[in-house]
């Protein structure tokens, strides 16, 4: 089971208190109130609709305790579990306003998390080589990153860089402002200059990951004496990722290579097998379908 660190609980927290803002605005649940005796009480089991993989128990929890302390939820499953159609993931008995006001907050976290761990699942199984790191990307739902990133780990990924503070990550655009502002577009005068800029930026930043993006063999070729901890190789043909892996493996065997760009389930395994060393997938955040979980009523 991935451990939910305390800033991603803190993350949830945050995002359940906008999540029932967002439901209970100044009135609260007025259909319930409406409808539902003060003191009636029931049970409901969250089930998997569809097979997947399950990520956000804890959040769906802490939707509960939060909307009402008396609620007692029980979990069945723990995150990173394979689902089953019609597995039970969880329970929870008291108060019905309560249970009633939790359903769709809670499903709406469970659904989100779950449709990202499952795919993020798809994409291991499918390289099927635990040498081949598969990372994500900052392609995250705003104000969801630590929790969308949490949810990869639940499907057997790991995390790239949390934010621009965590890591040094130079890419295209950044090597044309270089270049653009110190060397007037001369390519000779530009790897003299970031030769310099990368070893200020190591004494800068000690023990910082320091990785650098190239889009072709030419500048792969420039920048590998420079040794960067990681060299990214962004949207190379599997041809060129193949003579990028050889010429690192004969060069600098200590550098990493990380293929990405469009990288999907059909074209992964492929990617995997020229022999670098990470994949970073957008999609497994950016394009996750929300795993169909839903609450049943089991009376009281």
């Amino acid at each position: 089971m991935p451990t939910f660190s305390k800033a991603e609980q803190a993350s949830a927290l945050h995002l359940i208190d906008l999540a029932l803002l967002e439901d209970f605005g100044d009135l609260g649940d007025i259909t319930s109130v409406a409808t539902i005796p003060e003191k009636l009480e029931g049970k409901a089991a969250f089930a998997a609709r569809t097979e997947g993989v399950l990520a956000g128990l804890a959040v769906a929890e802490a939707v509960a305790r939060r909307i009402d302390p008396r609620l007692k939820f029980e979990g069945k499953l723990a995150d990173g579990d394979r689902l089953t159609k019609g597995a039970v993931i969880a329970t929870i008995a008291g108060p019905m306003r309560g249970l009633l006001a939790v359903e769709r907050t809670a499903l709406n976290f469970l659904q989100r998390l779950s449709g990202v761990a499952t795919l993020t699942q798809q994409f291991v199984d499918t390289v099927g080589n635990p040498k081949t790191h598969l990372l994500d990307t900052r392609k995250t739902t705003p104000g969801w990153r630590l929790l969308e990133k949490y949810a990869v780990r639940c499907g057997g990924g790991r995390n790239h860089r949390i934010g621009l503070y965590d890591a040094i990550l130079i890419k295209d655009n950044h090597l044309a402002a270089i270049r653009e502002a110190e060397t007037h577009g001369s390519t000779e005068d530009f790897w003299k200059v970031f030769a310099g800029r990368l070893a200020k930026i190591r004494a800068d930043y000690p023990g910082v990951v320091l990785e650098v993006e190239v889009d072709s063999l030419e500048q792969f070729d420039r920048l590998l004496p420079l040794k960067p901890d990681i060299i990214l190789l962004d949207n190379m043909t599997n041809d060129q990722l193949r003579t990028a892996v050889a010429t690192r493996n004969r060069l600098d065997p200590a550098v990493q290579l990380e293929a990405s760009g469009g990288v999907s389930l059909e074209t992964i395994r492929g990617i995997a097998d020229t022999g670098v060393d990470r994949i970073s997938v957008g999609a497994m955040t950016h394009s996750a379908k929300a795993l169909d979980i839903g609450l049943d009523y089991l009376g009281e």
